[in-house]
């Protein structure tokens, strides 16, 4: 029987006790950022992204019950592991309109839901949520990614008042059934 493996599971209870305000104002910033990728608007996505990011998505493995009872766990690699920079390339080949992957431009509308500080240490903050990002791009072409995510947030006078400085996704599904990811998580 295989069952899935989660790099670092995440207890029900949260870690912190966090004020209604702190849990609303974050909740507002993740919906902002996803407002801003799903109209297009990367350049200003980018200034909600700190110049010290970590943006990564790692494979998802599947292990045997025997090696889970003797804490054997299958290899990872990246899909992506990006920093800022990196980051800006992409978004500057988006936007030369001969990104053969977005042409035509993909539709995208992210969802963010179950969002749980987990720690707050001084201006900056841990969290979870889920997410699922749908892309429609060409008349047969849709695909939904589904997952996991952890964000590291720090305060600054960027928009919505935060800047991500680490995001690591973990998808849901074992093998991409997409052609690409050539949209923005």
């Amino acid at each position: 029987m295989l069952e899935a493996v989660v790099s670092a599971p995440i207890l029900a209870a949260p870690s912190v006790k966090v004020s209604p305000e702190l849990q609303h104002e974050v909740e507002q910033f993740l919906y902002l950022e996803a407002a801003m990728l799903d109209e297009r608007h990367f350049r200003e996505w980018l200034d909600l992204i700190a110049d010290d990011v970590t943006y990564t998505l790692d494979t998802n493995t599947l292990a045997q019950a025997r090696d889970r009872r003797r804490g054997l766990r299958p290899p990872t690699t990246y899909i992506f592991h990006e920093d800022k920079y990196q980051l800006e390339r992409r978004i500057a080949r988006l936007e030369t309109g001969i990104a053969w992957s977005e042409e035509p431009a993909s539709r995208t509308r992210h969802f963010v839901s179950n969002v749980r500080i987990l720690s707050v240490e001084g201006d900056e903050i841990e969290l979870s949520c889920n997410y699922m990002v749908h892309r429609a791009s060409k008349a047969r072409d849709h695909h939904t990614f589904i997952g996991t995510r952890r964000d590291r947030l720090r305060r600054a006078a960027a928009a919505g008042g935060w800047q991500i400085f680490g995001r690591a996704l973990e998808l849901d599904e074992f093998t991409l059934t997409s052609a690409n990811i050539s949209i923005l998580l």
